[in-house]
């Protein structure tokens, strides 16, 4: 697959299944990932793989840490956050794990872990595998920081859904109606 149409054509998927990307598949990911632009070589990225019955615990644990922030939640908002780790064969929880420096604030480090991301995601779609991009309240939880072994300051910034697009995303409605550039010509007055 040429590299623009790679780009341009890749849409979030809105159903993964099996298969996911096997481990040859994920190494060639991360390779792509190490490929982001990355001022200072830092690499702040981490990615954590869960799949198997690795993302039933993981249901466990956002049931967990739903519980303790909306002790009041409803049973059908406990069983939609057991069900999200579901959503997909293999997950990537996308990690950005900055360092205090002088030269490199931490704002260019989280934007290098996503662009480490959508590397992977791109990397994904050119092998032929669908993926998504979740957040979501659980991604700002320290205890699930705490769960998937992080500290408290790491940032997570995405959940990474791999697997076989069972159903294909779309253009967004209205992407050609949002102005993404302008040209600036000078100080406003």
């Amino acid at each position: 697959m040429e590299a623009i149409e790679n780009i341009t054509k890749r849409y979030s998927a809105l159903k993964l299944t099996d298969p996911a990307p096997d481990q040859a598949a994920l190494e060639q990911m991360m390779e792509a990932a190490n490929r982001a632009p990355d001022h200072g070589r830092l690499r702040p990225w981490r990615f954590i793989a869960l799949r198997g019955e690795a993302r039933d615990r993981f249901g466990d644990v956002l049931v967990e840490t739903l519980k303790k922030r909306n002790p009041d939640v409803i049973d059908t908002m406990v069983d939609r956050e057991r069900a999200k780790p579901m959503r997909a064969p293999l997950i990537l929880v996308a990690v950005a794990k900055t360092q205090e420096s002088k030269k490199i604030p931490e704002i260019e480090q989280i934007v290098a872990v996503g662009a480490a991301t959508q590397n992977v995601m791109l990397a994904a779609h050119a092998m032929g595998y669908g993926a998504m991009w979740r957040t979501g309240d659980s991604a700002y939880d320290d205890g699930v920081k705490k769960a998937l072994g992080l500290d408290p300051k790491d940032t997570i910034v995405g959940y990474v859904y791999l697997g076989t697009a069972a159903v294909p995303g779309m253009p967004p409605k209205g992407m050609e109606e949002v102005p993404v550039l302008s040209e600036w010509t000078g100080p406003a007055a």
